[in-house]
């Protein structure tokens, strides 16, 4: 089969060989696994992160993101059958989706949205996983109560997720933040309340719209640019969730407040294959299902064509050139 690999991390993503073309065997499924003829895949900032931190042994397949159709199942298979289409987000210590073939345990796995087409659907997974999993897991948000949720970096594939789950789904004000004029216009049309510029003071962009604290926060970039107006802003006895990979973190200036930290990530449960791992499952159906009622919308903005290493390249430069807006897809090999 064709796949995508890297193995020398410390190339520039402008060098032919940092990401690259191979020919490789097809897996084989194990007891709990499905194997995905893959149709669409797309790139997240995690793809960037591994593949400039370390280098594997051989080349490594990297990518999470993936719709496709099931083509063989193991033995303990309960969930599908031949035929399903289906959209999942792929587990880190596994080989990844930018391949022409891949395994993954049913557990982490739905059938994709009726509404979408192949590139639509493969934008969401990883992005409506982790956003899901940090408004109602960690963050546990009560549904009917009229509280104030500010999430940094709102512009994002898992901000233009989080921002529309929040203000669909729930009765919090939301409060987002984006710098350009492009993502500002962006997170009002995902249901953003207020919009704020994230490269002024957090606290006085939240004054300048009448906020003086707010309940939640979710910060999804540069948390250790803006913690200390994160702790001014949060109210005694908020709630502070993260994503991103801050140098440090002091925790010690949360206890004044009784701010609780709650970090979200969302590979978890497949890393560790948690006796609830198949919550993943059940989120990604319930997405599905807000999908198919158009509820909720698929955050693609670019695609960039066909799987192959030179369209993967430059949607790796992309995203680290810090300009993405939603998400990019590749499509069909």
């Amino acid at each position: 089969m064709k796949a995508i690999v890297y193995q020398d991390h410390q190339l520039p993503i402008t060098d032919p060989k940092a990401l690259y073309d191979i020919e490789t065997e097809k897996p084989t499924p194990g007891a709990r696994d499905i194997l995905v003829q893959i149709k669409a895949i797309s790139v997240n900032p995690i793809d960037t992160k591994i593949r400039r931190s370390s280098r594997p042994e051989k080349p490594r397949i990297l990518g999470w993101d993936a719709v496709g159709e099931v083509v063989a199942i193991g033995e303990k298979v309960s969930l599908f059958v031949p035929g399903d289409k289906v959209y999942y987000a792929g587990s880190l210590v596994r080989p990844g989706t930018n391949a022409e073939f891949h395994t993954v345990d049913e557990r982490i796995v739905a059938k994709m949205p009726t509404a979408c087409s192949d590139a639509q659907a493969a934008a969401l997974p990883l992005t409506a996983l982790t956003a899901w999993e940090l408004l109602f897991d960690r963050l546990a948000v009560e549904t009917e109560k009229s509280k104030t949720l500010l999430i940094i970096g709102a512009a994002g594939g898992v901000g233009s997720l989080l921002t529309q789950l929040a203000s669909k789904l729930t009765q919090l004000r939301v409060i987002a933040t984006a710098s350009r004029p492009e993502t500002v216009q962006w997170v009002k049309s995902l249901g953003a309340d207020e919009v704020i510029d994230h490269s002024n003071s957090l606290v006085d962009e939240c004054r300048k719209v009448g906020i003086e604290q707010v309940d939640y926060v979710a910060s999804l970039t540069h948390t250790d640019s803006h913690y200390k107006d994160i702790i001014e802003l949060l109210a005694p006895q908020g709630k502070l969730g993260l994503i991103d990979d801050p140098k440090t973190l002091d925790a010690l200036p949360l206890k004044r407040k009784a701010i609780s930290l709650h970090w979200e990530l969302m590979f978890t449960r497949s890393l560790f294959e948690t006796d609830d791992m198949i919550r993943q499952h059940e989120i990604l159906t319930k997405v599905a299902s807000l999908v198919d009622q158009g509820i909720i919308k698929t955050t693609l903005s670019e695609h960039y064509g066909a799987i192959n290493a030179e369209n993967l390249r430059k949607a790796h430069a992309m995203l680290e050139s810090h300009k993405a807006r939603g998400k990019i897809v590749l499509e069909g090999f």
